[in-house]
């Protein structure tokens, strides 16, 4: 098929389109109609459309490309075959490498996220984060644990999780210091769930919730992205990153219902559903983002399938008990284009999961908010949870079915917000 040409029109397509028509077709030349209020929505709903209509190869024509247009463009025309291919328009310099890292770094996300759980391993998931993010900067140290080291190095939860599977667990922590002082502040600390593939475990999953949980890991690669778009953009102060990267899966090995996870901080939890197993692996990192004393923290994880009743696929759910810097990551949205949404978070959700055999059990109370309590389970591993701590419940991560602006499999959304966010930390 030869390569046919967009443009982009505030006026309305001819009449024969029919009413509101968002495309026109003339000869090898497609022209996209939009409104000035919807304009982005609008291109992302075209470029889904042409996909859809298996046009695999187009050349962005015209005067009206900004890098806005050409990346919602992208949003909507790419799908998890990648077997679309875009000719960009010419770009001020500024904005050709931007689009150039976000096609880079954006798309790694969505690669990773899509890729198949048999090839993606714990290790290897850690691995291609910590080769991603060095691509971008050579002031990175890094190191994996993995497998038994993680019990000798009381990384319990991650490897409880993780133990019913072949396949070793694995954490990495790595350290961006541009500074190249071993004592310069942590500004901030990235924590990502990198759960390979989710089956339950003996809290097995149903096939049709199973099936797309090699998106477990959208959290881990949602920080891996923000971090290394951060470091694009020109980041100058030093972050620390860790992914807490296992299996769950069932065999003689794996972890049961009453099992009791005592963690470094002293904190017991006494597990009642093996399927809540993401909380299990992000409160070791937490633990360890604490431990190093950043100004802020962020966690990211498909944490609850809660998250994705309230706010469907269409949002990035923020939980946090600290207002301002909420405020702060809305406000990147809004520049980032990119959708969050704030669901409730209070102290109360703090007493929702007793236990009569530990400090607290691993899920909440039945008729609980299970997003909050979720979130508010991860409070019990930062000290200072009320001050400078954000959560992330992937809820738009990855979409299990196309929608007018998304083909099915990963979206990215949330890369550039984050990345946006560590820009203006202090």
């Amino acid at each position: 098929m030869s390569t046919l040409s967009i443009l982009l029109s505030d006026q309305s397509a001819p009449t024969q389109w029919g009413k509101d028509a968002l495309l026109s077709f003339s000869d090898n030349i497609i022209t996209i109609h939009y409104k000035s209020e919807h304009r982005l929505g609008a291109i992302q709903r075209a470029g889904r459309k042409l996909d859809n209509q298996g046009i695999s190869s187009v050349k962005l024509s015209g005067e009206n490309w900004d890098l806005e247009a050409c990346w919602h463009f992208w949003l909507g025309y790419r799908n998890a075959k990648k077997s679309t291919k875009v000719n960009w328009p010419k770009l001020n310099t500024k904005d050709k490498q931007e689009l150039k890292h976000r096609l880079a770094i954006i798309d790694w996300c969505r690669d990773i996220v899509n890729e198949q759980a048999e090839t993606l391993s714990p290790i290897e998931l850690a691995t291609k984060a910590a080769k991603l993010i060095s691509t971008y900067s050579s002031d990175v140290a890094y190191k994996i644990i993995s497998g038994d080291a993680l019990k000798e190095h009381d990384y319990m939860g991650i490897y409880t999780v993780g133990k019913g599977s072949d396949r070793p667990a694995a954490l990495l922590e790595l350290d961006y210091n541009p500074t190249q002082d071993p004592n310069a502040p942590i500004i901030a600390c990235l924590v990502g769930k990198g759960i390979t593939f989710d089956s339950g475990g003996y809290s097995l999953k149903p096939s049709s919730f199973m099936e797309s949980m090699r998106s477990d890991m959208g959290g881990a690669a949602l920080v891996t992205g923000a971090l290394a778009l951060a470091i694009a953009r020109g980041i100058t102060h030093r972050i620390k990153l860790y992914l807490c990267c296992a299996d769950n899966l069932v065999s003689g090995n794996a972890f049961k219902l009453g099992d009791i996870i005592r963690y470094r901080n002293g904190k017991t939890v006494e597990v009642d559903n093996t399927d809540a197993e993401g909380r299990l692996v992000l409160a070791d990192g937490l633990i360890c983002a604490d431990n190093d004393k950043p100004h802020y923290i962020i966690d990211c994880a498909t944490l609850t399938g809660a998250a994705k009743i309230a706010v469907g696929n269409d949002y990035q759910s923020l939980l946090s008990f600290d207002d301002n810097f909420a405020h702060q990551l809305l406000a990147s949205s809004d520049l980032e284009h990119e959708a969050f949404w704030r669901l409730p978070l209070a102290e109360f959700h703090r007493t929702q999961f007793p236990s009569s055999f530990a400090d607290m059990a691993n899920s909440g109370l039945p008729n609980t908010a299970g997003a909050s309590t979720a979130a508010a389970f991860l409070s019990h591993f930062i000290k200072n949870y009320q001050q400078n701590w954000l959560h992330i419940d992937c809820s738009a991560t990855f979409r299990k079915s196309a929608t007018a602006l998304w083909a099915t499999g990963a979206t990215g959304v949330g890369v550039r917000t984050i990345a946006n966010l560590l820009s203006k930390l202090k």
